[in-house]
């Protein structure tokens, strides 16, 4: 068993993201270390990207304060190897085509296994393209991470055929953000998936908060916040660790006290 798909053997998940560079490097691993401590099972690197099409305007800004501070995967790279030094929590990088390509796969891959990355979301790539990557990600053993749209009820079983880790629900169509309501039947979708698949399931965009967390780990096996990570990133600057803990330790106890999937 791999170490992200163990993290959901015995309690619900807590996965949180945040981007790479924003407010700087340094605070970047604390606040890694951070989170790790007070109740994060697996956290989401973003890769900052000129153009990310799947995120809100939150995101996109952490994104381009980031950009603007001139970071790049070596730096990311470091980053993790830095917080590898501290913490053995299960690292993903989350990312769009253009930096892979630029940078090479096979050199991608073989950093991201050198320093101790985990797995990869690759926002833009169709999963039908999957293996232009999946051949390098195996042999270094980095898990490509598959997300499931609302929309995708017809191509679920196509969709999880390969899927490994666990399987990435998408909560609302269009883009990150946080959300006072989710509208997608979260409980149908989870039971169609597994129907055809034994992998966890994690649902991300949208949550935000303590209720939404106990509503949706209901039916799933973890949720995934980001925006409302990087919203306190942003509000707070270099002194968000505290804030951080605080958000990470509410939502964390929330999903674990009492929750049983239906």
């Amino acid at each position: 068993m791999n170490r992200i798909t163990e993290i959901f053997k015995n309690n619900k998940v807590l996965i949180t993201y945040l981007t790479a560079g924003d407010p700087d490097i340094l605070k970047t691993e604390e606040y890694i270390l951070s989170m790790a401590s007070n109740g994060s099972d697996l956290i989401e690197i973003g890769i900052p990207f000129s153009d990310p099409v799947s995120e809100g305007e939150t995101i996109q800004n952490a994104m381009g304060r980031a950009l603007s501070k001139n970071i790049n995967l070596d730096d990311i790279f470091n980053i993790v190897f830095n917080v590898r030094k501290k913490s053995d929590i299960p690292l993903i990088l989350m990312t769009y085509l253009n930096p892979l390509l630029f940078y090479g796969y096979g050199r991608f891959f073989k950093s991201c296994k050198e320093v101790g990355v985990n797995g990869i979301i690759i926002c833009d790539m169709p999963f039908e393209e999957q293996e232009e990557v999946k051949c390098f990600a195996d042999k270094c053993g980095i898990i490509v991470i598959t997300l499931i749209a609302p929309t995708s009820n017809e191509r679920i079983p196509i969709l999880t055929k390969q899927a490994e880790g666990f399987v990435y629900l998408v909560s609302s169509l269009g883009v990150t953000g946080v959300r006072n309501k989710i509208t997608t039947d979260i409980k149908t979708m989870a039971t169609e998936i597994k129907k055809i698949t034994n992998l966890p399931i994690a649902v991300g965009f949208g949550i935000s908060n303590v209720s939404q967390a106990k509503e949706i780990t209901k039916y799933v096996d973890g949720v995934i916040i980001g925006s409302a990570v990087v919203e306190i990133i942003e509000r707070y600057k270099d002194h968000a660790a505290f804030k951080l803990a605080e958000y990470v330790s509410d939502i964390k106890k929330a999903i674990t006290v009492g929750s049983k999937i239906l």
